[in-house]
């Protein structure tokens, strides 16, 4: 403990009674006191050679799955699921395994920096493992920090003041909000690039078209017997993969005993379709038409009249869209159709087109015409989180396009940034560099030296995820109302602020309506103050007879959640008396290869600088630490084209260049290219590694307003020159490369 508190005072603070019992698993409120110190003297509550667990939550994306955290000596050593949490019920992916190296990041942004934009945060060595590298050019303390907001906030005009949010935690997005509430500034802009590739407007759009009603559909794959994938990669990336691949075992094994089916339909193959029974490569733009037709030949199959959405359909006409023969689609009418439990999912690169809204449609129909609606195996609504009053989706690009565009005019004065890292998620077309010199005034709370920090006036880093407070709302993956909470497992290593802190301390500077907006002493009291009411409610995991008694259990249990099901069941009445589009989707480009870019299941949008991440072998190709093109054997070979040779990618939007690594699990028309490496900054494990496939993105948008991502075609040339990818399976490979030589 600190020289200003004994263990007999945290005990006091943190309450009597059960509550003090549930401190010494979860920090409890009083640690935000207790400062870091040498363990020349153990505290009371630490012996040599045992452990610590603590309760928080996982902040490698927005999923919000429960985590438990291994100490020792006040050091973080390990990190599993919570098997509490209805959500990961004690599973963790690769991410959330590696978050310990964002703790450790020898890069961290160590304390307040004032400089000069585009300037680095750390100066470049020679040697990237010198001393040098590590040392932090904060200059400024905590006090002028504050100060530094408080006057931008005294500064402008409440309509000039803009906050560009991360997709988690959700706390500081409440706190921002209740701040432009009660002052006027503009309500928090959320956006991250995974809900981009996600294209959850586009999800959430198509199930109000249907059922009249917005919200995120939840899709129980455990307990279906046939699932049908349209494009989502549930078991990489899409919406709350842990949870989604949970379900994925218990279709596999159902409480039947049966062994489910998985049909995925995209143009190559990820780590999902690997899994699936049947993969269908099927054409870019035409997953609509196949929904629709697979729709239309059920129907018959059933005998009677054919529903008014399939009724304009043709399956000999969608088979030769698509490549796939009608005899197949005859076959996956027949599973589909005979399944006790079918389940048709639209997501990823199949909504990312020109034409998304209508293949969420499409396929969302095929679940009414299943009748799954509400019923083990079918669809949902995700259940909203316990103090969660209705969904609240990202933003879209579109609406990214909007916000940028503001910058650019000048009608953005000051920005604070936090939890994003819009300089490189956001397409290089969208301009969102040039459009932010026309802000007066940019705050990134950065806890890496990311593009976009390189890009602020000041960088006022956060706390890492495992030295923070907080709370996640989980929107998806999970029957039960979960809020999901986290403390701090570890003290501070470096000289961070929380930033609710820093906007709480800077509104009281501020004064006037901002002071009265934030009126609390700081951000634990914030969080009890929005949590508290919980006590409450019925059905909850547990219950408390006060409010810092409920705070701790809230976090030794790490969160709070409902035991009842909390999901809806849409309304499908009318879904299927509608006219739905077949129409193929429009792409943009002059080439003659449809380009994908797909989420890397390992680094995501901010897993580079972790070199646990960059080690891993991609699950498909097992290459590492580098961008990779995905191209089929016969299309490289007609070319001339051999694994590491580097190709000019050429789109209407930008250039890119990378080697080539042949797949055989993907069409012949079609190259693809991995999200997750390409910074300028970040790191040293991130920097100057790769390239960002989003730089070839055009400000192409569908129905929605989500990025038509998957909606171009691009033109490939050869650059003679080799850049060898460093990849777990040997030389010789899927081709025999070098088999029966010397």
């Amino acid at each position: 403990m600190s020289d200003k508190f004994s263990r007999r005072d945290f005990l006091k603070l943190a309450g009597v009674g059960a509550a003090t019992t549930a401190v010494l698993t979860g920090c409890g409120p009083a640690s935000r006191y207790v400062k870091r110190e040498p363990y020349l003297q153990m505290p009371e509550y630490n012996y040599n050679g045992l452990s610590t667990f603590y309760a928080t939550t996982c902040r490698e994306c927005a999923a919000g799955c429960g985590l438990v955290v291994r100490t020792m000596q006040g050091r973080a050593l390990k990190t599993e699921g919570n098997a509490n949490n209805p959500l990961n019920l004690g599973k963790t992916c690769a991410r959330g395994q590696a978050t310990l190296h964002g703790l450790y990041n020898p890069n961290r942004v160590r304390g307040p920096i004032k400089h000069s934009r585009g300037d680095r945060l750390y100066e470049t060595a020679a040697d990237p493992f010198n001393d040098d590298f590590n040392d932090s050019e904060a200059n400024m303390n905590w006090d002028d920090a504050t100060q530094a907001v408080a006057d931008v906030l005294k500064k402008y005009q409440p309509g000039e003041i803009a906050f560009l949010l991360g997709m988690a935690p959700d706390h500081l997005f409440d706190l921002v909000a209740d701040l432009a509430s009660a002052t006027g500034i503009n309500a928090p802009v959320r956006f991250g690039a995974l809900s981009m590739f996600e294209s959850r407007a586009t999800l959430s759009q198509a199930a109000e078209n249907l059922f009249g009603e917005s919200g995120l559909p939840f899709f129980d794959v455990g307990g279906a017997q046939a699932v049908f994938s349209f494009g989502a990669n549930f078991l990489e990336t899409w919406l709350s993969p842990v949870s989604y691949t949970r379900g994925y075992a218990g279709l596999r094994q159902a409480l039947t005993k049966m062994r489910g089916t998985l049909v995925q339909f995209e143009s190559r193959m990820s780590s999902t379709a690997g899994k699936a029974d049947e993969w269908l490569p099927i054409r870019p733009g035409t997953e609509a038409m196949v929904a629709l037709a697979i729709g239309r030949l059920v129907s018959e199959k059933r005998g009677g009249t054919i529903p008014r959405a399939f009724a304009d359909v043709e399956p000999a006409d969608a088979a030769a869209a698509s490549g796939i023969a009608l005899e197949t689609l005859e076959h996956l009418a027949e599973t589909f159709a005979s399944s006790g439990a079918p389940l048709a999912i639209p997501g990823g690169a199949a909504l990312g087109q020109s034409n998304g809204l209508a293949v969420a449609e499409a396929v969302l129909a095929l679940n009414a015409l299943a009748d799954n609606f509400g019923k083990p195996g079918g669809v949902f609504f995700s259940a909203l989180a316990p103090n969660q009053a209705s969904y609240q989706r990202p933003a879209s690009a579109r609406e990214m396009q909007e916000f940028v565009q503001k910058m650019a005019d000048g009608k953005i004065k000051a920005l604070f940034v936090h939890g994003v890292n819009p300089a490189f998620e956001l397409p290089a077309s969208l301009d969102f560099k040039n459009a932010l010199k026309n802000v007066e005034q940019v705050i990134s709370f950065a806890t890496f030296p990311d593009e976009t920090a390189v890009e602020a006036d000041y960088v006022f880093p956060d706390h890492h995820g495992l030295e923070s407070w907080g709370y996640q709302r989980v929107t998806t993956g999970s029957a039960q109302p979960v809020l999901s909470g986290a403390q701090p497992v570890v003290s501070p290593y470096y000289d961070t602020r929380a930033t609710a802190d820093v906007l709480i301390t800077a509104a009281q500077l501020a004064g006037g309506n901002f002071a009265s907006a934030l009126p609390f002493k700081d951000e634990v009291e914030f969080i009890k103050s929005k949590v508290s009411n919980l006590m409450g409610e019925a059905d909850g995991y547990f219950s408390a007879p006060d409010a810092d008694t409920f705070m701790a259990y809230f976090q030794q249990y790490g969160g709070w959640w409902k035991t009842s099901d909390g999901r809806s069941t849409p309304n499908s009445a009318e879904a299927l008396n509608r006219d739905l589009s077949g129409a193929e989707s429009e792409f943009t480009g002059a080439g003659e290869f449809f380009f994908i870019p797909f989420v890397s299941p390992t680094l995501a949008e901010a897993g580079a600088n972790k070199p646990w991440l960059q080690e891993l072998p991609d699950p498909t190709t097992t290459v590492m630490w580098n961008t990779w093109v995905e191209m089929n054997p016969a299309t490289a070979l007609e070319l001339g084209i051999e694994d590491d040779d580097v190709i000019r990618i050429t789109s209407d939007a930008g250039v890119l260049e990378a080697p080539v690594y042949r797949y055989p699990a993907i069409r012949p028309d079609t190259i693809a290219m991995p999200f997750g490496q390409g910074h300028t900054a970040y790191g040293r494990y991130a920097e100057n590694r790769g390239v960002n496939p989003v730089d070839l993105i055009g400000q192409h948008f569908n129905e929605a307003g989500d990025l038509a991502f998957a909606g171009m075609k691009v033109k490939i040339e050869k650059t003679g020159r080799k850049q060898l990818l460093s990849r777990l399976e040997s030389i010789m490979g899927v081709y025999g490369v070098g088999l029966g030589q010397e």
